[in-house]
Formats: C-alpha cells, sequence, structure tokens
C-alpha cells in the first residue's frame, strides 16, 4: 500500500531583523489611518454645522444667555416678536410671490428652449448652449451689478417686477439645463406618429409631450423655487423696501442702523432656515444632484 502524502508543512521562521506581523484582526478593529482622518474631518465639519445651526436656534427660544452653557429660561415670544418687528407676513408673501412669478415664467420660456436644444441640430448649438450655462458657472454678483444699472436706468430696480427680472436671468438656464435631458429621453417616433395622425405642433406639445414631461418640470421648478428663495446677490440690488425677499430682509435685519433684539433676528434666521430646509427636502425627492452636476460638466466641455 503506498502512504498518504504529508501534507502538513512547517512554517518558515522569519528571518533575523524582520518585524512580527501584527495579529490577525488588529488592523480591522482599529481601523486604517485614513478611516480616522476621514472620520475627524466629518466631525469636525458637522460640529460646525451644529454650532451654526444651533446656536441661533437655542438663543431664539431663550430668555437671556451670557455666561452659562444653556439661557437662563426659555420661551416662544421671540418668533411673534420677530414677526411684527420685520413685517415678516409681508416678507413671506413677497417671497412666494417672486418664486411663483419666476417659476412659471421659467417654465414657459425654458421648456420651448429646451426642446428646440435637444430635438434641433444648427450651427453654433454647443455655443448657444454655454451662453445658457454662463450665469449658472458664473457668481451672480459678476453680472449683478451690470443688471441692476440696467434695471436702474429703466426705472425697473426697486420693483417687484425688476427683482422677477433680475431673478429669471440664472433660472430660465436652470430650465433648460434640467428639461434636456428629460426631452432627450422621449423617442422622437412618438411626435412622428403623432404628426402622421395629423395634430399639429401645439398639439404634440400639449397633448402628448407634456405629460410626458411632468416629472422633468416638477423637478425644474422646484430648483428654480429653491434658488430664488435663496437668492441674495440679484434680489439685494435690484429689492426696494416693498419688494425685499427674506433673505435680504435677514441680511438688513442684521446690519442695518438701529437696536434690535438680537433673539428675535435669531428667530428669524431660524425660520428662514426651515423654510429653505423644507424646499431642499421637497428638492431631493423630484431631483439627483449628482445627475445635474454631471450634465453640467459636460455640456461645459
Amino acid at each position: 500500500m503506498t502512504a498518504a502524502p504529508d501534507t502538513t508543512r512547517e512554517t518558515p521562521a522569519p528571518a533575523p531583523g524582520t518585524p512580527e506581523p501584527p495579529p490577525p484582526g488588529r488592523r480591522h478593529r482599529f481601523g486604517r489611518p485614513a478611516t480616522w482622518l476621514t472620520a475627524a474631518v466629518f466631525g469636525f465639519f458637522f460640529l460646525n454645522l451644529a454650532g451654526v445651526v444651533g446656536v441661533p436656534l437655542v438663543d431664539s427660544f431663550g430668555t437671556r444667555w451670557f455666561t452659562s452653557w444653556l439661557p437662563d429660561g426659555w420661551t416662544t415670544k421671540w418668533y411673534g416678536s420677530a414677526w411684527q418687528e420685520f413685517s415678516l407676513g409681508q416678507v413671506f408673501w413677497t417671497t412666494a410671490l417672486v418664486s411663483v412669478l419666476v417659476v412659471g415664467v421659467s417654465v414657459v420660456a425654458g421648456v420651448p428652449a429646451a426642446y428646440a436644444l435637444a430635438r434641433r441640430t444648427f450651427p453654433g448649438k454647443r455655443l448657444v448652449m454655454l451662453l445658457f450655462l454662463l450665469p449658472i458657472l458664473v457668481p451672480p454678483i459678476t453680472y449683478g451689478i451690470p443688471l441692476a444699472t440696467v434695471l436702474y436706468k429703466f426705472q425697473l430696480a426697486g420693483t417687484l417686477t425688476g427683482v422677477v427680472l433680475a431673478n429669471l436671468v440664472p433660472s430660465v438656464p436652470f430650465v433648460v439645463l434640467t428639461m434636456t435631458p428629460f426631452i432627450e429621453q422621449i423617442d422622437p417616433r412618438i411626435e412622428a406618429a403623432a404628426r402622421m395622425c395629423g395634430a399639429r405642433t401645439a398639439s404634440v406639445l400639449l397633448r402628448i409631450l407634456a405629460p410626458l414631461l411632468v416629472p422633468g418640470i416638477l423637478a425644474a421648478s422646484v430648483l428654480v423655487l429653491v434658488r430664488t428663495v435663496g437668492m441674495f446677490e440679484l434680489t439685494f440690488l435690484t429689492a426696494g423696501p416693498d419688494s425685499q425677499t427674506l433673505i435680504v430682509a435677514l441680511y438688513y435685519a442684521v446690519f442695518s442702523a438701529g437696536i434690535r433684539t438680537q433673539q428675535s433676528i435669531d428667530a428669524m434666521a431660524v425660520m428662514y432656515t426651515l423654510s429653505m430646509l423644507i424646499l431642499l427636502v421637497i428638492a431631493l425627492r423630484f431631483v439627483n444632484p449628482t445627475q445635474l452636476v454631471t450634465r453640467v460638466k459636460e455640456e461645459g466641455r
């Protein structure tokens, strides 16, 4: 009979001076240095974020807060005081009116432009797309001052119309940028079939394309709404006493002359932050930020 081969082998001894390998599981137990560094960076970021958001939030409910870790007492009167002192009812109404007008005009003007860019090929198409991207890629203050100068020349600055016109400059390209991928995903043969059945261009747009573009229109509308509510530069340069949005009113409450209660200003800041948070949550349900950034990079090449 043949003896079974010996499968056991002796582990060779390490060479002299070679450091001993770490015990099994030690690296996974303590993690790599890069993991600890990443965790520290994220922890520092969220700690600062909690401080930036938490301090005004706590102060807006405190009676007095000077030397202790927490206020001496708690109250909600500062929100009522801020609402009356800063006329927030009128400010919220102006913000909502400006946002709705900007969204409506942007959709009406941007969707046909996006359709033309998605379905037509013409000389200079990439240049036109680049012109649409400039108001998004360039900081608003760079073109906000010349734009405000033109609006003041035609006596439109300081009015609600001037604020809407100024916010349309970046909003219409935003709609075009968002709607173009949605239109490109629709098979052109659907439109061709409708035209063969006798449908005119208006009927194709309203009865065929419009129902298919509802998700894209909602996404573009929410994006424009968030951008308009948070747009400070253009609104600040063109708004008047009766056409201030919430973010501009908050700026004047902090930096204008006079003595104001800090808790009331913090209450106003909390209301602004809460409104923006709600809009951002709604926007993320319709729009994927990764796809939007990818689209901007592709069109910018």
